[in-house]
């Protein structure tokens, strides 16, 4: 996109690119997403930044009214297989918070000069300011949606000292911590405990969102003990439980979409509610981003849906399901072994090496088994063998893990075949543009190969299977 391209999308308010880039007005000192309902400011005023952290640095604060770090993440992050690219999955995910920006760069496989100097280059902000922005977020989150008290937070959002996350909440939003939770509207979300209580959640999105789809493989797939799915078709919740960094999780997502539909005005997109009980609030960031990627909600629909829309195998399909998603993983080493079991086969084997809950919720009872626990308990066959790869580190399949590199070292497992590996790819990694072998998938799909096999799946083509 140029200057024109982005000032049309700022004038027309089109949420089709919040998320992909934010623009700031310099007589206010105020940034924003595309769709800020703002009187639009004049050309001349406005700059452009690929990020909410470049914004930030650059002396910007978030606006109050758009809340321009609710925004979708990038698409472009999903697709790019570079260095920045697997960065900016390693960051949302919380890597600098836990490994600091040494741990980025050896998970990355280069120095910590050269990955500041690439980010820099090419988003305006480092890594430790684009972790910044995130930890603000988090911090505003945990401030209007529950009653910690401020110095918990601080600690909870990834902030070194409470001295640190003070200046960064004046920094980013004009306002003290404070504030901020004062501003917020009192509903019924606001919670009177700790967020072990559920912390409210709206998982935004761009675009349409075809829910019941990805709602319709999660009942299919889900394992009893770690998921279940409740509700009818179009009003159903999936649940499931998390292992996180710090401790563990159970989140409730709604299937039923929040916000304006889309054609219903300047602002496409909406979000999915979603409620995460949390161990230890400081894994509200790696949770989220972990929902985000199970549910594809960082797709770009309309970039997909134009691209193979104009195949004519396709073009009714995409025409019935606009926006149709590409379901990825909560958890990548666990959807790996789970794309070798059935699930009554994964339900046994939770119930035999899966970690108890401290405090079931329900039918929610274990986590699913760790890699060592069943490299442990299954040491033969191909399923022990991809335990233990994944155990050792032989096999990686973190936000940030180089996807060829993954698929060479898949293939070269004993029994593990080219279809069962493309599928891996697709869910664990979350890659964009994998067809499985024998499907007729064409060279114009690409870079959405896996959006076209979904369709095609939905759409039940027996050419898939």
């Amino acid at each position: 996109m140029n200057e024109d391209t982005r000032y049309e999308a700022v004038r027309s308010r089109d949420g089709r690119f919040d998320g992909e880039f934010f623009f700031a007005v310099e007589t206010t000192g105020i940034y924003c997403r595309p769709s800020c309902p703002a009187v639009t400011p004049k050309r001349h005023n406005v700059r452009y930044f690929t990020t909410a952290a470049a914004a930030q640095g650059a002396g910007f604060r978030a606006c109050r009214r758009c809340r321009p770090d609710a925004v979708p993440g990038s698409a472009e992050w999903n697709v790019r297989a570079d260095a920045v690219g697997r960065a900016m999955r390693l960051i949302g995910d919380g890597v600098i918070d836990r490994e600091g920006v040494a741990g980025l760069a050896a998970r990355l496989g280069y120095s910590a000069r050269q990955v500041q100097r690439q980010l820099t280059a090419e988003l305006g902000a480092g890594p430790v300011a684009l972790a910044r922005a995130q930890r603000a977020h988090t911090a505003r989150v945990l401030l209007q949606t529950t009653d910690l008290p401020v110095t918990r937070i601080a600690f909870a959002a990834g902030f070194a000292s409470v001295r640190q996350f003070n200046d960064t909440i004046r920094t980013v939003y004009a306002a003290t911590p404070s504030e901020l939770r004062a501003a917020a509207p009192r509903t019924r979300h606001r919670r009177t405990a700790a967020p072990t209580a559920g912390i409210p959640l709206r998982l935004a999105h761009r675009g349409p969102y075809q829910a019941g789809p990805v709602f319709d493989l999660l009942q299919r797939e889900a394992v009893p003990g770690v998921e279940e799915v409740r509700g009818t078709p179009g009003d159903r919740t999936y649940r499931r439980t998390l292992r996180l960094p710090y401790g563990t999780g159970i989140v409730a997502v709604d299937e039923r979409p929040g916000g304006p539909r889309a054609g219903s005005g300047a602002h496409p997109g909406g979000w999915l509610e979603a409620r995460l009980h949390l161990t230890d609030p400081r894994d509200l960031t790696t949770a989220v981003q972990r929902l985000r990627r199970l549910f594809d909600l960082d797709a770009d629909p309309y970039a997909v849906d134009e691209r193979l829309g104009a195949d004519p195998r396709l073009a009714p399909l995409v025409a019935a399901r606009p926006g149709l998603r590409s379901p990825g993983a909560a958890d990548p080493d666990e959807a790996a072994l789970r794309a070798l079991l059935s699930p009554p086969a994964a339900e046994e084997l939770v119930r035999r090496c899966g970690k108890a809950l401290d405090a079931p919720c329900g039918t929610l009872t274990h986590l699913f088994p760790e890699p060592a626990a069943l490299a442990g308990a299954e040491p033969e066959g191909t399923l022990g063998a991809l335990a233990a790869a994944l155990a050792d580190g032989v096999v990686r399949l973190d936000p940030g893990a180089d996807r060829e590199e993954a698929h060479r070292a898949l293939l070269a497992l004993p029994g593990l075949d080219a279809t069962t590996v493309a599928a891996i790819r697709t869910r664990a990694l979350g890659d964009p543009d994998v067809a499985p072998p024998g499907v007729p998938a064409s060279d114009r799909w690409a870079p959405w190969r896996s959006y076209a096999v979904q369709h095609l799946l939905t759409a039940g083509d027996s050419r898939t299977s």
